[in-house]
């Protein structure tokens, strides 16, 4: 399946299953400026159960809207377990919403290191204060390891559930 027929696919199976279950959902997005937010909303009736989403690119914004600690974004950097569990929390706390999905990487091109190369991503779905955190590498281009991330975060969240 392509990978954004596949994205659709999940988004609306996760809608189903929100709707089933009556929760609400809300994201955290750094290097997917959105992009989950965005299957979840392409989904007709989501407003069923997405009442508010973060894009968080910026270590400020982290800390002002998901209220991500200046100790963790130094101690551990932007793109860590560390720092997608405080954002999962506190964006769940914000949104007042049964789940959040917080996501933070490095696209690409540029950015990467030895010990965080391009394409990792870190993941950290937080089901009614239950946080589980994924790390994965994607390769390609910039667009695919974002479109990656997505189909990979929904799929986590359909799993959870």
């Amino acid at each position: 399946m392509e990978l954004n027929q596949e994205i659709k696919t999940l988004a609306a199976q996760l809608g189903a299953i929100l709707t089933d279950k009556r929760f609400t959902i809300t994201t955290a997005e750094s290097c997917t400026g959105g992009g989950i937010s965005y299957a979840l909303t392409d989904t007709p009736g989501s407003s069923a159960y997405v009442d508010r989403c973060f894009v968080t690119y910026s270590n400020d914004a982290k800390q002002g809207l998901l209220g991500v600690s200046a100790d963790t974004l130094c101690s551990h950097g932007a793109v860590s377990e560390q720092t997608v569990l405080a954002m999962a929390l506190g964006a769940a706390k914000a949104a007042k919403a049964d789940i959040a999905v917080a996501v933070s990487g490095i696209a690409g091109p540029s950015g990467g290191s030895k010990d965080k190369p391009v394409g990792l991503v870190w993941f950290a779905v937080n089901v009614q204060g239950n946080v589980t955190c994924y790390e994965h590498i994607f390769t390609g281009d910039r667009a695919y390891v974002r479109a990656q991330a997505i189909a990979f975060a929904l799929k986590n969240i359909v799993s959870l559930l």
